[in-house]
């Protein structure tokens, strides 16, 4: 019961790191002005700063379980840390959205839609594209999205990382 209670409090504490370590990120990019076209650079460090964390988490986890953790521990971290950052991505999400920046969807399908010019659609796909995409606009599907595409990033993560630092007692001897 000991190591449930910990990971627990592992997983709600750098679920919450990471989770304000990403807002930092994106309101940098948005004191920048690079929030409706981000540079490759900012997907990068936000996996790097996925990455770091979790392993950081795995560390702490293994410190005060003597050393030891097995991969469905690993994952179950790995998975609820990130499930916890996605709340809070989320919620800030909602707050960007609806408060500090309100114009954002609108300018977002605007850059879309030029996307889409200069990548030769014609204006029926780009209507058709435009109709779809406003389907999961809302905050109720596109926090959904959110969630699953964080547990799958999660789940991924936390699979390699917990494959390469596992431990039990059974390989200890």
């Amino acid at each position: 019961m000991e190591n449930q209670a910990s990971s627990k409090n592992i997983i709600l504490n750098y679920g919450v790191y990471l989770g304000i370590a990403s807002v930092l990120l994106n309101l940098v990019n948005y004191a920048i002005g690079d929030f409706l076209k981000p540079h490759w650079s900012i997907s990068i460090l936000s996996g790097v700063l996925m990455i770091v964390i979790i392993v950081m988490a795995f560390k702490k986890f293994k410190e005060i379980n003597e050393g030891f953790m097995s991969w469905g521990q690993a994952v179950k971290i790995g998975v609820g840390l990130t499930m916890i950052s996605a709340v809070i991505g989320i919620v800030y999400q909602q707050l960007f959205q609806n408060f500090i920046e309100p114009e954002f969807m609108q300018q977002m399908m605007m850059v879309q839609e030029q996307a889409w010019v200069d990548g030769g659609m014609s204006s029926d796909q780009i209507e058709g594209a435009k109709e779809m995409m406003q389907k999961f606009q809302g905050p109720l599907i596109s926090s959904a999205i959110g969630l699953v595409v964080a547990a799958f990033i999660g789940f991924v993560v936390s699979a390699i990382t917990g494959a390469i630092m596992k431990q039990s007692a059974e390989e200890q001897y």
